[in-house]
């Protein structure tokens, strides 16, 4: 067979060929990233984002493929493809927050430093995720306000994921005053924490005397508990802590000061005290 033959212009059979292998190969190509992509992700990506995602990935391979056959067609691609680059600069630096907002949404996808449904801390922002978009992740504060955090801000801070570790530890000082036995507040609050059926046998709870304040001594009480239990704990266990030493005896104090006199001015305000009378 004749490869030479003259088809158009100066388009061989030859060149054909190469143009309908490239095109083959770029849609092999394609097929194989969309494949590997619909695998991986479609447990962690909504259906409608990675259609998206493969959208974009098979225009770019096709975009490639197209500008490789130019030179076959006899089409000098130098200046399309500095065309090509100005464009692409000028979209990029007007669509720059867009693109990485793109990005990180994607390394989101993919890294999945949370998920809906998790308790986090984004920036100061603590509430329950409501999304994960390709551009934007949705989270509802405890207070009910629904906050849209662009991706590329959500993956270069800091991001607080309260639930991903099974247990989560819960800490309160209570006071007691110097009158009170605190080895029997100590060993009161260690059975409220047995006894209570959400917090953790292991690691164990660690409650000691912290320090000896103005007023009261200190006990710190530290324990794990399931992090979904983690609020409802904190709100029940302390005011069971403080009516069961209540109970026993065992009470908070008030703040104290005991003010102390010289012998001088309470001289004088003794005799003022008798020339008033």
């Amino acid at each position: 067979m004749n490869l030479d033959i003259i088809l158009f212009g100066d388009l061989t059979l030859l060149d054909l060929i190469i143009i309908i292998l490239i095109f083959l190969i770029a849609m092999i190509i394609a097929k194989a990233i969309s494949l590997y992509l619909r695998r991986t992700l479609k447990e962690k990506v909504r259906k409608e984002h990675l259609k998206g995602i493969i959208k974009i990935i098979y225009a770019v391979i096709f975009l490639i493929a197209f500008i490789s056959i130019l030179p076959i067609l006899g089409v000098d691609a130098t200046g399309i493809a500095v065309a090509a680059g100005f464009l692409g600069l000028v979209i990029g630096l007007a669509s720059q927050s867009v693109i990485g907002n793109l990005i990180a949404g994607i390394f989101l996808v993919v890294e999945r430093p949370l998920k809906v449904g998790d308790q986090v801390n984004v920036e100061g922002t603590f509430g329950y995720v409501e999304d994960v978009r390709i551009m934007s992740t949705t989270i509802r504060t405890y207070d009910g306000i629904f906050v849209r955090i662009p991706n590329e801000k959500v993956f270069t801070t800091n991001i607080a994921n309260l639930v991903t570790h099974a247990a989560r530890r819960l800490e309160y000082d209570v006071g007691i005053r110097y009158s009170d036995d605190a080895d029997k507040a100590v060993e009161t609050i260690k059975k409220i924490i047995d006894d209570y059926p959400l917090t953790l046998k292991n690691p164990d709870p660690y409650i000691f005397v912290d320090n000896l304040g103005n007023s009261s001594v200190n006990i710190k009480v530290r324990f794990w508990i399931p992090s979904p239990e983690w609020y409802q704990v904190k709100r029940a266990l302390l005011w069971k802590i403080k009516k069961t030493l209540e109970e026993n005896g065992i009470r908070v104090p008030f703040p104290q000061r005991e003010v102390w006199f010289n012998s001088e001015l309470e001289t004088r305000a003794i005799k003022g005290t008798k020339t008033s009378k």
